[in-house]
């Protein structure tokens, strides 16, 4: 009996409505964070990247518009390198700096909406990544950041496997006219603090050659 009483209690104080002036009830307040979703709301930090970085597919983008809740999204680019957004539409993303796109955006919205403030934040890099072969515990495909050096890349892949040739490391890398480059990498010699030019950073489409 009093399990009922008391379950009739929350049922009518659901179902009642406020005072004038009265706070909201717990469930309406559910209610209203349920109807403003988190996925619409880019989070204020990002990932740090330079004016050379270019946008790729699966990035995820934050895109906030200065008191335009409506139009700020979270979104990821797609695999033919576009992304949608109200009142804009579709937009080459893929190809294109943060800042070009970000300009883009702002010249797209000032035809609905007066000077309009947009920020574009990387959120997540997905489309730079690097590759770690040979005689490491967990060879694979890698996202790559600004700051990923080939020590960190070995690190990553879990360290070396008995009998990895730690001074004969090289890294493969592609250049614009598609010919490869074979860069040389000393573990033993870079660790003891010897000619540590050789921890270079990595660049996208990398391949650190572990033998």
């Amino acid at each position: 009996m009093l399990v009922v009483l008391a379950m009739s209690a929350t049922m009518l104080a659901q179902t009642t409505p406020a005072a004038p002036g009265a706070a909201p009830s717990t469930a309406a307040a559910s209610s209203a964070a349920v109807q403003t979703s988190d996925a619409m709301k880019p989070a204020a930090k990002g990932i740090a990247v330079d004016d050379s970085f270019v946008i790729g597919a699966d990035d995820i983008l934050g895109v906030s518009v200065w008191k335009e809740q409506d139009v700020s999204r979270v979104v990821t680019v797609r695999s033919d390198g576009k992304i949608s957004l109200p009142l804009v539409g579709e937009l080459q993303a893929s190809g294109k700096t943060p800042k070009q796109l970000e300009d883009e955006i702002r010249i797209k919205l000032s035809a609905f909406i007066s000077d309009p403030e947009v920020t574009l934040i990387v959120q997540e890099i997905r489309s730079h990544r690097y590759n770690v072969l040979g005689m490491v515990s967990h060879p694979g495909s890698y996202v790559l950041t600004n700051t990923t050096t080939v020590l960190d890349a070995i690190a990553m892949s879990g360290g070396f496997r008995d009998f990895a040739k730690q001074k004969a490391i090289y890294i493969l890398r592609t250049g614009p006219d598609g010919n490869k480059t074979r860069l040389p990498f000393n573990y033993r010699e870079v660790v003891k603090g010897d000619k540590t030019k050789q921890n270079i950073k990595l660049e996208n489409g990398d391949t650190v050659v572990v033998p």
